[in-house]
């Protein structure tokens, strides 16, 4: 909430300002255009007139820096793109008015969604709603890793802990075959077991981690460990746009951006990263070869949910520029992983909220830390994890 007082203090010092300028603009031309009213003391004593006009622009300026500096560092929802143009256009008359109100917008409406959610868990915590009867083990996709530093889910893991939930990461490779990370998250699961003794895990896996989980469960003895699974847009069926960009590159750039990546990985943590593996694991032709050998698991809560991104330009860097192309291949799709592909077990729901920016694939994992209207993610996953413990598991 501290973060929050600040924004919000950031808003009203900038409001201020705004009023300041208003004020004292209107007296001084007031003053100019029909002497003598006295105020700045122009047509009287120039000495006081700078007097006057300096401590009105100390005090002007005082007021927006405080302001604005509050704003800049405490409003998360203030992307950096509008704070570049808060900068550039701060010497454009009228256009540094127009952005200065979109930040005051910005920082209010933060202040007013995280107030309520702030009171929303607060009234709701004794009832433990994420209190499931097994943990939660949150498995990510491809190209990422579970570092403690920068959180994969966001702010969600947070908001599913206040409600009452017990959460452990897959930590595994950020790019490996479908068949490695399944071997790594069962290393995983039987450690978390065997430290807690809580016998079984609800998974909520995104993107490839979906396929990954599918793999492991294959094997029933690894399912008896898992009371359900949940998929985030993960690409059941493939993705036909990598089939094509793998057969058009050629195997000397593919080998020579697998070498990059798995030295930096490596670097990072990756234990013999394999980028080329990873990536062929999501095409169409290799996911619908591996469903023809899988089989789902019995006495396994089982479901997948997918979004829609609906106008790229309202989205973010880099799935705004994906989406037309994925869309060639795919049809509508979430910036990465067409619709079609979504759908698996016995339930799935398909988030389109409404407007026209839709839910991107890194939206569903909060990636931006963004609060998009008509979709609160937080508030998503919490229903969610509430729906697993009404479910027994």
């Amino acid at each position: 909430m501290k973060r929050l007082k600040c924004c919000k203090a950031g808003s009203i010092l900038l409001k201020i300002f705004l009023v300041l300028v208003c004020v004292f603009g209107a007296l001084y031309l007031y003053d100019f255009l029909k002497p003598p009213l006295g105020f700045s003391q122009w047509h009287t004593n120039r000495t006081l007139f700078i007097i006057g006009a300096v401590a009105v622009i100390l005090l002007c300026s005082w007021v927006f820096w405080a302001g604005i500096l509050l704003a800049y560092i405490c409003c998360n929802q203030l992307r950096l793109k509008k704070r570049v143009l808060g900068i550039v256009l701060a010497w454009v008359p009228i256009a540094n008015i127009v952005m200065l109100l979109d930040i005051i917008r910005t920082a209010d409406e933060e202040y007013r969604f995280e107030k309520a959610k702030y009171a929303l868990n607060a009234s709701r915590k004794n009832e433990k709603l994420c209190a499931t009867k097994y943990p939660l083990l949150l498995v990510h996709g491809v190209f990422f890793r579970d570092f403690k530093l920068i959180n994969y889910w966001g702010r969600i893991p947070k908001e599913l802990t206040e409600n009452g939930a017990v959460i452990y990461y897959g930590d595994h490779n950020s790019a490996s075959s479908v068949a490695k990370s399944a071997e790594e998250l069962r290393v995983r699961i039987h450690k978390i077991i065997e430290e807690t003794g809580c016998e079984r895990v609800n998974i909520i896996a995104h993107s490839k981690g979906g396929l990954d989980v599918r793999y492991l469960l294959s094997d029933p003895a690894e399912a008896r460990l898992v009371a359900s699974v949940t998929t985030i847009n993960t690409p059941h069926r493939g993705c036909k746009f990598a089939d094509y960009l793998f057969e058009k590159t050629s195997d000397k750039f593919k080998n020579m951006l697998a070498k990059a990546y798995n030295a930096a990985a490596a670097k990072l943590g990756d234990t013999d990263p394999d980028f080329l593996e990873a990536v062929s694991d999501l095409t169409h032709e290799k996911c619908v070869e591996r469903n023809a050998l899988l089989t789902d698991p019995e006495n396994v809560l089982c479901q997948s949910v997918g979004s829609v991104q609906k106008k790229p330009s309202y989205g973010r860097f880099p799935l705004n520029l994906t989406h037309r192309f994925v869309k060639y291949f795919d049809g509508e799709n979430d910036g990465l992983v067409g619709v079609d592909s979504f759908e698996w077990g016995s339930r799935y729901q398909l988030l389109m909220p409404q407007g026209r920016r839709g839910i991107s694939h890194g939206d569903m994992v909060d990636l931006n830390r963004e609060n998009i209207k008509g979709f609160d993610v937080r508030e998503f996953y919490v229903q969610l994890v509430a729906e697993l413990k009404n479910a027994g598991c």
